[in-house]
This record gives C-alpha cells, structure tokens and sequence, in this order.
C-alpha cells in the first residue's frame, strides 16, 4: 500500500435496471445476490465499503454501510457524487453491480496499479483500450472537476468525462470481467459463463 491513500468501495446499485425487467442488484450468479457478491469483493480490497442506494432500497443494506443517493445529477454520478459528498476527502473504487465476473484479484489489480497522483485509475479492455467508469478509482480531484463539469455539458456519461482527462488505465488478465449483464439475455450468458469458469 506504498504511496496510496485509503480507498473506500462504493458498489453502485441504485440505477433503475429498466432493461433487465428486474433489479439486476439481485439476480444471482455465485450462489448470492450480485450486490452481497461484490460488496464483498470491495470490502476485500478496501478500508471500508459502502452500497450506493435510493431510498426504496433500503432494505439491501442489512448490516452493511450505505450512502443514500442525493438525486442531485443523471446517472451513475448521482451515487458517485452523493457518496463524494458524504466523506468529500477519499478516494473511491466505483463499482457497477452488473459485472457478473468481475473478481477479487482484478480488484486487487486495480488498487495495486494506483498512485495518489493519478486522477482517477480504470480498468480498460485490450480490446477496446477504453476507461471503464464504473470499474475505476475516482480521487476527490477527479470528483470535484466532475461537479464542475456537468452543469455545463451535454453528457453525463463517466466513460466520455474519463476520456477528457488523464486517466491511467490497467488491462485486466481477462476482458470478460468487464462485461456486464443489462438484460435477460446478457444474464443468462453470463451465467452460463460462470457456471463453466
């Protein structure tokens, strides 16, 4: 942990899952809801985790620290920057709950490959060599540009925000950590990947 900060996890599992029909938080993969999953994977690899959530999820807290989105921005930056409210100093480890194979040592990978004066740290494809937002550590500076940035811009897209800046990416061992589940099809794919890894 030599030249680093202390990283929280933020597992993000308030969007709408409008695609899936069902909130993709709970569908099962390993035996649990994805969400229970993941968040023991943060937890793995840093000080402390939090689930990003609206108010009507609650109930998926059980024990577990959570950040209630603010609904003050679109999309994924309304959990990221709610949570970047809450504790404005840390250094977050943002991630999407719809990764089905997403791993600890990719984790693991992710936070070792991060320096405190990198802007924000994601994880990127061989393939395709882009930012993956919401497989990514957010420092407060990138957070902060972020406020700065969205009342004036057309996009609240994290991935395009990330492109416009000094963002270090880290390849993971295998591209398929990075996919991620949006609808019935996608999961059942999925699935049958973990049932054969």
């Amino acid at each position: 942990m030599k030249d680093q900060q202390a990283i929280y996890g933020l597992l993000l599992t308030g969007g709408k899952s409008t695609r899936m029909g069902s909130d993709k938080s709970l569908l099962e993969y390993h035996g649990l809801p994805h969400y229970a999953y993941l968040y023991d994977l943060l937890s793995s690899v840093c000080q402390r985790t939090f689930l990003s959530l609206r108010e009507d999820q609650l109930h998926l807290a059980e024990g577990r620290e959570y950040i209630l989105d603010a609904d003050q921005f679109r999309g994924p930056f309304n959990g990221m920057l709610s949570a970047h409210k809450a504790f404005p100093k840390v250094t977050w480890l943002v991630l999407a709950c719809d990764l089905p194979l997403m791993d600890g040592s990719t984790l693991k990978l992710l936070v070792e490959n991060h320096r405190q004066h990198n802007f924000a740290t994601a994880l990127a494809t061989h393939k395709t060599g882009l930012p993956e937002p919401l497989a990514a550590i957010w420092t407060p500076a990138a957070l902060e540009e972020a406020i700065e940035y969205l009342p004036n811009s057309e996009s609240s897209c994290p991935r395009k925000f990330l492109l416009q800046h000094e963002t270090k990416l880290v390849q993971p061992k295998h591209d398929d950590v990075l996919i991620n589940a949006n609808d019935k099809e996608e999961f059942l794919a999925s699935l049958k990947k973990v049932r054969t890894t």
